[in-house]
């Protein structure tokens, strides 16, 4: 009896196995073999790479769109299905109620009403709509016979087939995601009304001019509001399936300082780490034109790209493209209705007034409590919005000319646009619809939308955004920092802190001999430029009486610390402490709980740590909890030191050794269904640990927070080096994989190059790519 039980047990095992080989060989890209596909003229080979890329060679530029749109889909499609409904608003139609909130707070924001308008006035005769097309037509015929992503049965949703309001919507998302002032303003407003003008005259809301700028180079041809709005858009962030667009870096070295006198290109984009990941890499090879480019989901022109002619990449300009504005409640306003569906619940509809100003937020974020209405006027919705065109001429340009026309063509999101080709010219543009108010308006807080003044504005010509074109010290770069002033003005924007800038100029300036394997290097380079020259102002200013021995000795590592975020370090754990426990001690008992926590979300704070630590006097300095006594920073720093290795003693044990930065950083590429505890590790990538930290060149961003563990969340979304001296062994790499399929053997074997700081080729060698083992021929259905 026994010996039956076990053998029908085997069978069932085997008929399980072998049921679940034939599901997963079902469900995989098809990497080889051949398939028929119709609005072809000609037959196209896709050889796909040891990492996944597919090298798409046809006759013509229409039959490579829509295969690329085909390929694209078999990878990413669940990717493109969550991308294209988060600036909808229709979330929850796929995770239910939950998502609510989000929806409600895109629908308000009307990126799709803006996409319809956009739509409306589209040249359809030109090449960048037709290639769009096609491109579509190929996602679209993967959905009709193409396999379903697993994602889309667990969850129990039917495929739609996407159209170009789709692909705008996408781009309506990555505007949003770059900006900061939603997540700002009201928050500085609401300091300004509960503390006074004297403690935000000691914040660094604007960038000082004595930190590292982008330097520009022309060749000569109200009412009180709360935080409640910051509180609700970073709610909404932190439980988006899809990633934030973060900052970035890049920098673009002249042939005079590079051994072999050509230029090299860098590029690393920091955005909100995910699986799949958010580049989708494709060659397309035609007898007139050639591109090997970065896509995000469901967009038909790579935004990173590069050929034997030029290179070019993006950051995150940082600049300040949205305003706030209270409008008086007796002004007219037209209202839409708008209604979610929600999975599993009941449909919920609500109304949006739009002023003159934008849309209404108090309509839209359940939480804002203000009397008055509060009008968002953002750059994105108000005007018209061209990065189709642009990210096709960016991508198709035969000059540098027709490049820098390209870089105007967008509007927003704000973004610094780098440029490097083998003729040895080397350009930065931060692209934008720059815009000037009235001098005595600042557009950090919230604006008086009735009063005739604050609403006057004056656009900018892009003749006059910075940029630098073929400049004497012959490099440019971008680290999200603030560019030198144009216009007889710095700027507004919401720039990062000077520390990733200034350790580019440090490196760039007095090599004049760069080679790809220094750049190999610098990319991930983890040594902070501006800890070292903090760490001795704090220990001398950190009282030495009754120091512990393992407070002395926290003293001594950080003293002998270079700044560097190596997972064998110690001086990591100790400062990322302190400088948490510190930055509480002098802000938390002024600002308050609410206001402390959306402080550390913003830019505020990390450029507020240098200027605060130098600062031997300073209103912050003082606790207002303690009423007989007035603190300095003495104190402060003293009492930071003594909570901190308090802290890290009860975290890690006595023994300081064991304080090693491997134990307190962590790094998971999270899955949509991250929050299925059944799921979660089967779609997840990591858990890792990395080296690298908040504003090194390796920038691994993470909160910091008082339980000393930090979770990484953000960081470089790929790494590209192009060295137009040997154009064939350019190299990049990808957090996780190229695919966002599970079961393909390409959804996750780049993680362990990525994080060892190793790269893989970017092949454009013809006779090198038809060497792969995964050649796929695509024939045309003939009618």
């Amino acid at each position: 009896m026994i010996k039956k039980i076990l053998k029908a047990l085997l069978v069932l095992i085997i008929v399980l196995a072998i049921g679940s080989w034939f599901f997963i060989q079902n469900n995989k890209p098809q990497y080889d073999g051949n398939l028929k596909l119709e609005n072809l003229d000609n037959e196209v080979n896709i050889y796909f790479d040891e990492v996944g890329v597919p090298h798409i060679y046809s006759q013509n530029q229409h039959d490579a769109y829509v295969a690329l749109g085909y390929v694209h889909a078999q990878d990413r499609l669940w990717q493109m299905e969550l991308v294209r409904r988060i600036s909808a608003g229709r979330l929850s139609e796929l995770f239910g109620k939950d998502l609510v909130k989000t929806d409600k707070f895109y629908r308000g924001l009307g990126i799709e009403n803006a996409a319809i308008k956009t739509i409306q006035n589209l040249d359809t005769t030109s090449q960048a709509y037709k290639l769009t097309q096609a491109y579509l037509n190929g996602v679209n015929q993967f959905i009709e016979n193409g396999t379903t992503p697993v994602e889309f049965s667990l969850i129990g949703v039917e495929k739609e087939k996407f159209t170009i309001k789709d692909i705008y919507n996408v781009y309506g998302y990555m505007s949003f995601g770059f900006a900061h002032a939603q997540r700002t303003d009201p928050f500085l407003t609401n300091l300004r009304d509960k503390l006074g003008a004297a403690y935000l005259q000691d914040l660094q809301i604007d960038i000082s001019s004595k930190t590292e700028l982008i330097q520009n180079h022309y060749p000569k041809i109200k009412k009180k509001i709360t935080s409640s709005l910051s509180t609700s858009v970073n709610d909404i962030f932190a439980n988006s399936p899809i990633p934030p667009f973060i900052g970035s870096n890049s920098w673009v070295i002249g042939a005079k300082k590079t051994k072999n006198k050509k230029v090299i290109f860098a590029n690393d984009p920091h955005i909100g780490f995910s699986q799949p990941a958010v580049w989708y890499q494709s060659h397309i090879i035609t007898p007139d034109y050639e591109m090997y480019g970065f896509n995000l989901a469901l967009t038909p022109f790579p935004l990173l790209g590069h050929n034997r002619n030029y290179a070019y990449g993006l950051t995150m300009f940082e600049n300040d493209d949205i305003d706030f504005y209270k409008e008086n409640e007796n002004q007219s306003f037209t209202v839409r209705k708008e209604t979610i569906k929600v999975k599993d619940g009941e449909d919920i509809s609500f109304e949006v007034r739009e002023g003159k100003h934008g849309s209404i937020m108090n309509d839209f974020i359940d939480i804002i409590d203000s009397d008055s209405p509060i009008a968002m006027d953002w750059i994105y919705t108000k005007l018209e919005n061209k990065m189709l065109e642009a990210s096709y001429v960016l991508s198709h340009s035969n000059s540098l000319s027709e490049f820098k026309n390209g870089a105007s063509l967008i509007y927003a999101p704000g973004l610094n646009v780098m440029y490097g080709d083998a003729k040895n010219n080397i350009a930065w543009f931060a692209s934008a619809k720059l815009y000037k108010h009235d001098n005595n308006v600042n557009t950090k807080f919230i604006l008086d939308g009735s009063n005739g003044v604050d609403d006057q504005i004056k656009y900018l010509d892009f003749s006059q955004n910075p940029q630098a074109i073929n400049p004497p010290w012959n490099y440019v770069y971008s680290a999200n920092n603030q560019p030198d002033s144009i216009a007889g003005i710095m700027y507004p924007g919401y720039y990062l802190p000077e520390d990733r800038a200034k350790r580019i100029v440090n490196l760039l300036k007095p090599k004049n001999d760069f080679t790809k394997n220094d750049i190999e290097l610098m990319i991930n380079d983890i040594q902070s430029s501006v800890v070292p020259d903090l760490i001795p102002i704090i220990i001398e200013n950190i009282t030495k009486v009754n120091l512990t021995a393992n407070e002395k000795e926290a003293i001594i590592i950080l003293k002998n610390w270079k700044g560097d975020y190596k997972i064998d370090e110690i001086a990591p754990t100790i400062y990322t402490k302190f400088l948490y426990r510190f930055i509480e001690n002098t802000f938390a008992d002024e600002m308050g709980e609410e206001n402390f926590k959306q402080f550390l979300k913003t830019h505020v704070y990390k450029r507020q740590i240098a200027k605060q630590i130098k600062s031997r006097k300073s209103i912050w300095w003082d606790d207002i909890n303690t009423k007989q006594v007035k603190e300095n920073r003495d104190e402060i720093f003293t009492r930071s030191l003594h909570e901190t290795v308090t802290a890290l003693e009860e975290q890690f044990g006595d023994d300081i050794k064991n304080w090693t930065w491997n134990k307190a950083i962590t790094v998971t590429h999270k899955h949509a269904f991250d929050k299925v505890p059944s799921l979660k590790s089967f779609f997840n990538v990591g858990p890792f640990v990395t080296n690298g930290s908040n504003e090194v060149l390796n920038n691994q961003i993470f909160a910091i927070n008082n339980n000393g563990i930090y979770e990484v969340t953000a960081g470089p979304s790929t790494r590209r080096i192009i060295d137009f001296s040997d154009i064939e062994n350019s190299i990049t790499v990808i957090p996780t994989g190229q695919s966002g399929n599970v079961f393909s053997k390409h959804y996750k074997d780049q993680a362990k190059k990525y994080l060892n700081g190793e790269f893989v080729k970017m092949m454009l060698n013809k006779e090198e790519i038809q060497k792969s083992k995964d050649k796929l021929v695509i024939e045309p259905i003939m009618n």
